[in-house]
């Protein structure tokens, strides 16, 4: 009916072989999420708010599976799911949304450990998160959760129940894209086995193939990128093993940019290029800024890459 705001899914791809599969009452559940955070975020969620939205997607479609499609790993796509009703939206109502999110990537791992002189298996389900997309009117949040709100977990806390050790766990220069408001940047992890020993390591990550894209000019945000040490490259999704003696390394996506990276003021670049958020060459690239190697703003020089950047286009 007309006081109805219904998402239809009618297309989306038949049910997979693989746990990717969302299952309608989540499907549901992020689709409303995306379309309330939009339209009415003060109103606080009751059945009241959430009955003006509605969704359908096929039976036996990735969205509404049937009995018995494999549904552990659903998170994968419905947590893009607020990015694509959110996109729709951005049609009619483009200054209240938010560019695309680098979502969580929470590896699952396992392994072998001795305890006591026998040998027992451990887990870890770990949460960490990629850069948020730019606001209308703000930069994105870094390491941020979109549409999860899950916290970052500490690596002492994680060290501290498994035998693993964190080598590095830093916020990624360069990857929140550029736009007057820039993405929120993702982060850079290592992690290894505290023994030397096989690890197990199940992927469950998006936005490698397809990074946030940003809004209204805003560029996308850095891909992300699943490693070892060593050089070879992980699949993003699956079952997979980390050797002993070698590192996990992690390049968690940035957030997608919001508005034409041109229009960004100068001082909010050199702000970021100072914070180690963006590089200097990347201030000139994207954004037409130059800065010195002392941090100030080179205004002449900043003039000159603006006005050739805005005759090439």
């Amino acid at each position: 009916g007309a006081d109805i705001v219904h998402v239809d899914f009618a297309g989306s791809s038949p049910q997979s072989r693989y746990g990717i599969n969302v299952v309608a009452n989540y499907t549901e559940a992020y689709s409303c999420f995306g379309m309330k955070s939009i339209i009415a975020p003060e109103i606080p969620n009751n059945h009241g708010s959430l009955e003006p939205f509605s969704t359908s997607a096929p039976e036996g479609s990735i969205l509404n599976p049937v009995w018995p499609a494999p549904v552990a790993a659903r998170h994968i796509l419905g947590h893009c799911l607020p990015d694509v009703v959110i996109g729709c939206l951005h049609k009619a109502i483009p200054d209240q949304v938010v560019a695309e999110s680098g979502m969580m990537w929470n590896p699952y791992l396992r392994g072998e450990h001795w305890f006591d002189g026998s040998p027992r298996i451990w887990e870890m389900f770990y949460f960490q998160s990629g850069g948020m997309g730019a606001r209308p009117t703000k930069d994105g949040l870094n390491a941020t959760a979109f549409p999860a709100g899950i916290k970052n977990i500490p690596i002492e806390s994680a060290e501290a129940v498994a035998p693993t050790i964190f080598w590095r766990k830093e916020l990624r220069p360069n990857s929140g894209g550029a736009g007057k408001y820039r993405g929120g940047v993702g982060q850079v992890v290592e992690l290894s086995s505290l023994n030397d020993v096989d690890m197990n390591f199940q992927a469950m990550f998006e936005r490698i193939d397809n990074p946030a894209r940003g809004r209204d000019g805003g560029n996308s945000g850095a891909a992300g990128s699943a490693k070892l040490k060593s050089g070879r490259r992980m699949r993003s999704k699956g079952n997979q093993v980390i050797p002993a003696k070698d590192r996990l390394r992690l390049l968690l996506p940035g957030g997608g940019g919001f508005g034409a990276p041109m229009e960004r003021l100068p001082e909010a670049v050199a702000r970021d290029v100072k914070s180690g958020l963006v590089s200097r060459t990347a201030a000139a690239r994207d954004y037409g800024v130059a800065i010195t190697p002392s941090g100030r703003i080179n205004h002449e020089k900043t003039r000159v890459l603006r006005k050739k950047a805005r005759g090439n286009k």
